[in-house]
Order: C-alpha cells, then structure tokens, then sequence
C-alpha cells in the first residue's frame, strides 16, 4: 500500500458533494452523492442507485452482464461492509475514478 500522508478520515471529508460508487462485500454497488462520513466510515449518500449484479451461470463466464438497478434515494452504507469506494470524476473527456479502500485506504 502506497502512503499518500493522507488520513482516511480526512480522505473521506474531502469526497463530501462528490458522487461516489461503494462497492460493498456483498457485491452490491451504491452510485450517490456522498452527504456526511464519521470515524467508522460509515457513509451517507444521497441520491443513490443501487446495482446488483444478476446470477449468472458457469457457462455465462465471459459475457456482457447487464446490471440490475433500483433508485433509493437517501443511504448508510456501513463502514464495516464496504469493499471498495471509487470517486466519480466528470468533465473533460468523461469520468474516471479513484480507488479508496478495500482493506486499507489507497490511492
């Protein structure tokens, strides 16, 4: 894991108004505006999407999967069950995203 000097927690802070994607370890997605953070990471988003991914079969291996989505609204999303958040970053030539998390905070 590469240090960036950064604290975690001051590393979420600066995400506020920021869209986020959590990926939780059950392999749900949360697509929202991150609203509030505290010291057990613990997130709330707004204006949320969540996405599953669809069952799928051995044979299905290697294909297009079309994910399945449903507007929420309002979220917490537990700090103890996130895998993975990723920051949405829009203009220029489209988004791209930065990795924060899974079992440290990286960058």
């Amino acid at each position: 894991m590469e240090s960036t000097g950064v604290l975690p927690d001051a590393l979420l802070h600066s995400f506020i108004t920021k869209t986020l994607r959590v990926t939780t370890n059950d392999t749900r997605m949360f697509v929202g505006e991150l609203k509030c953070t505290d010291r057990d990471a613990n997130l709330i988003l707004a204006r949320t999407h969540e996405y599953r991914l669809p069952k799928f079969k051995l044979e299905d291996a290697g294909r297009k999967v079309d994910l399945t989505s449903r507007y929420l609204g309002l979220v917490v999303v537990m700090g103890v069950d996130i895998r993975r958040i990723e920051l949405e970053e829009f203009g220029g030539g489209g988004g791209s995203s930065v990795a924060v998390g899974g079992d440290g905070m990286e960058v």
